[in-house]
């Protein structure tokens, strides 16, 4: 299918990748994007690993089954990397985006001989410096836009501005957090 971008996400229950995912999925849909956003359980617990699942397109997406051979993979937790297969069906001329603040020679050794394209945010830092709390998934999201260009950075920004006022109408106060969140990351992810 051409001009389809799949994405795997994987996080652990309670750090936000299932929101994450579902927020990207709105954000393209928002752009005229055909979508596809959805979780993947194994034990429905606090801190068990899960995996979430993007599939983005201009033309109708005709597949339904789970992401074997993404294109990008985000590691919202990077504990993950030493006990599941992120690297798995991973295509090398896409990339994985990790939050980490860990150095290069560990992620390529931990990868296990992956040779696509690494990036790396401090996902802690964005949403301490601009929430006050550790919620890592609205960095990984704007990391993930920003390396995979599903979207401009524009319209990330203008799409999540109206989402999150409706998700926080009781709660205005996080909208301005969330929103320097996105911006920081957007500036924040890099290349290794």
């Amino acid at each position: 299918m051409d001009n389809l971008v799949e994405i795997r996400w994987h996080g652990r229950g309670g750090q936000g990748a299932k929101t994450a995912s579902l927020l990207l999925a709105d954000a393209a849909f928002n752009t005229g994007k055909y979508i596809q956003g959805f979780p993947e359980y194994g034990p429905e617990r606090m801190g068990a690993p899960i995996t979430a699942y993007n599939r983005i397109s201009d033309n109708p997406i005709t597949i339904h089954s789970n992401i074997y051979e993404p294109d990008y993979v985000v590691v919202v937790d990077d504990t993950l990397l030493e006990s599941v297969p992120v690297t798995a069906g991973l295509k090398e001329t896409g990339a994985i985006v990790i939050n980490t603040t860990k150095d290069a020679e560990y992620l390529r050794s931990v990868l296990k001989g992956y040779n696509g394209s690494i990036y790396t945010i401090d996902a802690r830092k964005v949403s301490m410096e601009t929430l006050g709390k550790y919620f890592p998934n609205t960095a990984m999201l704007a990391a993930i836009v920003k390396v995979s260009g599903v979207m401009t950075d524009e319209e990330l920004l203008s799409d999540m501005e109206g989402s999150f006022k409706h998700k926080f109408a009781k709660k205005p106060e996080v909208i301005e957090g969330n929103m320097k969140a996105l911006e920081m990351a957007l500036k924040e992810v890099k290349k290794i």
